[in-house]
C-alpha cells in the first residue's frame, strides 16, 4: 500500500470517528436531557395529582420515591443488560419505557394506575446514567474524556430547567393528561431516533481493561473512605429530592400559580447546572472536603432562610439554593476515582448512582410524612436540618484521605 493511500485511510478512518463521536455525544447528552426532564417534571405534577386524586404529602412522596426508587434498583441491571443486548438498543428500550410510563399516567383516572405508570417510567430512566456516561466515555477516549463527561452533565440540567416549564405553561392552556400525553409521546420518539443513530461500539477486551488498571496504579487511600463519601452522597441526594418536592407547597402557601411554580424550579435548575461547574473549580482551588462544608453549609442556611421570605424575595434566592444544592454532587461524583482502585471505579459508580438515587427515592416518602403531620414548613426545617449531617462525615473522610488526596 503506498502512501498515499495510507494517508486516505487514515483521513476516512479519522472521519468515521469523528461522526461517531458527534453522534454518540448527541444521543448521550440528548437522553439525559430528555431522561432528566422527565424525571423532575414530575415536581410540577404534583400538585396536579393532590388535587386531582386527593392524596397527602405522604402520599405525593410515595409517587416521587416509586418512580425514583426504580430507576436506582435497575441501573445496575440495565448496565448488564447493554453488555448483552448493546447500549443501543437497551438505551431506546429505556426511553421508550420512560414514554409509555407518562402515556399511561395521561389515562389514569385512579392513583393504582399512576402508580403503575410511574413504576414503568422509572424502570426506563435506570438505563439513562449508566448507559449514557459509558457511550460518551468510549467515543471520547483519555483526557478528552473528562469533558465530555462534564457537557453530558449539563446536557442534564438543560433537560431539567426545559422541560419542567414547558410543562408548566403546558398545563395553563390543556388538560393535564394531554400535557403528560405530549410528554409520553415525545419518549417514544426520542427512542426511535435513539435506536437508529447511536453509534455501535465493539466491547473492550478484558485483558485491554485490565493493562489500562495496572497502568493506572495502586490508589493509597482507607478501605473505608468510599462508604464515607457515599453517606455524603446519601444524605446529600435526599435532602435534594425531598427540598424539590417540598418546595412546589411552599410556594403554594405563599401565593405562587402554576407556571410560576415551573419557573420557580427551572431558577433552582438553572442554579444547579452554574453550580456544577463553579463548584468543579471552587474544589480544584480549595478541595474537595472543604467545598462539601461551604456547599451543604449554605444549603442548609438558605432552606431556612426561604420560609419566611415573601414569594418575590424567595424567587430571588432559588437559584442561589440550585448552586449550592446541586453543587455538592459534583464534588462528590468526581471524588469516587480517587477513592477505589481502577479496576473497582465501574462498580463503585454503579454502587454510588444506586445510593444516592434510591436516597432520593426514599427521602419524599418519609419526610412527607412529617409535613402531613407537622405542615410544609416544619418539615423544610427539618430538611435543612438533616443537610448539616455532612459537616462531620465530611471531616471523617478528611482524616481517612491521604494528605495530597484531602487537599483536591
Amino acid at each position: 500500500m503506498s502512501v498515499a493511500d495510507d494517508r486516505s485511510s487514515g483521513a476516512a478512518s479519522e472521519s468515521v470517528t469523528k461522526r461517531h463521536e458527534r453522534r454518540a455525544a448527541g444521543i448521550a447528552c440528548g437522553a439525559h436531557a430528555l431522561h432528566d426532564g422527565l424525571t423532575d417534571v414530575i415536581f410540577v405534577l404534583l400538585p396536579v395529582w393532590q388535587r386531582e386524586f386527593g392524596i397527602g404529602y405522604a402520599e405525593l412522596g410515595m409517587l416521587r420515591g416509586i418512580y425514583a426508587g426504580a430507576m436506582a434498583t435497575f441501573q445496575i441491571p440495565a448496565a448488564l443488560l447493554a453488555e448483552r443486548l448493546g447500549v443501543a438498543a437497551v438505551l431506546a428500550l429505556g426511553t421508550a419505557f420512560a414514554g409509555i410510563g407518562y402515556c399511561l399516567a395521561s389515562a389514569s383516572v385512579g392513583l393504582a394506575l399512576l402508580v403503575v405508570a410511574l413504576l414503568v417510567g422509572g424502570l426506563g430512566a435506570s438505563v439513562q446514567h449508566p448507559l449514557g456516561s459509558a457511550l460518551m466515555a468510549r467515543a471520547f477516549a483519555g483526557p478528552r474524556s473528562l469533558k465530555a463527561l462534564g457537557t453530558y452533565n449539563f446536557a442534564g440540567d438543560i433537560g431539567k430547567m426545559t422541560i419542567p416549564a414547558a410543562t408548566a405553561f403546558l398545563l395553563t392552556v390543556m388538560a393535564w393528561q394531554s400535557a403528560v400525553l405530549l410528554l409520553g409521546v415525545a419518549g417514544l420518539a426520542c427512542a426511535v431516533a435513539i435506536f437508529a443513530l447511536t453509534p455501535r461500539y465493539a466491547q473492550e477486551s478484558p485483558a485491554r481493561a485490565e493493562a489500562a488498571c495496572a497502568a493506572a496504579g495502586p490508589v493509597a487511600v482507607s478501605r473505608a473512605a468510599f462508604p464515607v463519601l457515599l453517606s455524603i452522597g446519601v444524605i446529600d441526594s435526599a435532602v435534594r429530592m425531598a427540598f424539590l418536592t417540598f418546595l412546589p407547597f411552599l410556594l403554594s402557601a405563599k401565593g405562587a400559580s402554576l407556571p410560576t411554580i415551573g419557573l420557580a424550579l427551572t431558577l433552582v435548575f438553572a442554579g444547579g447546572a452554574l453550580g456544577k461547574l463553579v463548584c468543579a473549580f471552587i474544589g480544584a482551588r480549595i478541595g474537595a472536603i472543604a467545598t462539601v462544608w461551604l456547599t451543604e453549609g449554605l444549603t442548609a442556611i438558605a432552606i431556612l432562610a426561604l420560609l419566611p421570605l415573601s414569594l418575590e424575595a424567595g424567587m430571588l434566592l432559588l437559584p442561589l439554593i440550585g448552586v449550592a444544592l446541586n453543587g455538592t454532587s459534583s464534588v462528590l461524583y468526581g471524588s469516587v476515582p480517587d477513592l477505589v482502585a481502577p479496576a473497582r471505579r465501574t462498580r463503585a459508580f454503579s454502587i454510588f448512582y444506586t445510593g444516592s438515587i434510591g436516597a432520593g427515592a426514599l427521602s419524599p416518602a418519609l419526610l412527607g410524612a412529617v409535613g402531613d403531620f407537622l405542615g410544609v414548613a416544619v418539615a423544610m426545617g427539618v430538611i435543612a436540618g438533616i443537610v448539616l449531617l455532612t459537616l462531620p462525615l465530611a471531616l471523617i473522610l478528611k482524616a481517612l484521605l491521604p494528605a495530597r488526596s484531602s487537599s483536591q
